[in-house]
């Protein structure tokens, strides 16, 4: 439900978004068309994970560090709907070391 409402308000402001995009993973060599499923992808640019936890762990920042080495894409948000307040259970996530093949 969360992940269908955040995709409708990006929509109404004119911002291109997709669901459950499989991102492609190269693994030694290995070409896997469907390495992981994302949440969210924004403008093709911006993975959104979503989750709907009491608190997010350091393993939630992980994977979402992980899915950003492995797709080549430069920015991520972890989005915790379960927060108190919205910016609260938001987290930027950068992607430093760029594409792992």
């Amino acid at each position: 439900m969360y992940a269908t409402c955040l995709c409708f308000e990006l929509e109404q402001a004119g911002i291109p978004v997709q669901r459950q995009v499989g991102i492609p993973v190269v693994y030694w060599g290995l070409k896997m068309p469907m390495g992981f499923r994302a949440d969210i992808l924004v403008a093709d640019t911006i993975l959104v994970e979503v989750k709907g936890v009491s608190v997010l762990a350091p393993a939630h920042e992980h994977q979402i560090q992980a899915y950003l080495r492995m797709s080549g894409l430069p920015l991520g948000f972890l989005m915790n709907f379960h927060a108190p307040r919205l910016k609260d259970g938001l987290r930027r996530v950068v992607n430093l070391r760029g594409r792992v093949e």
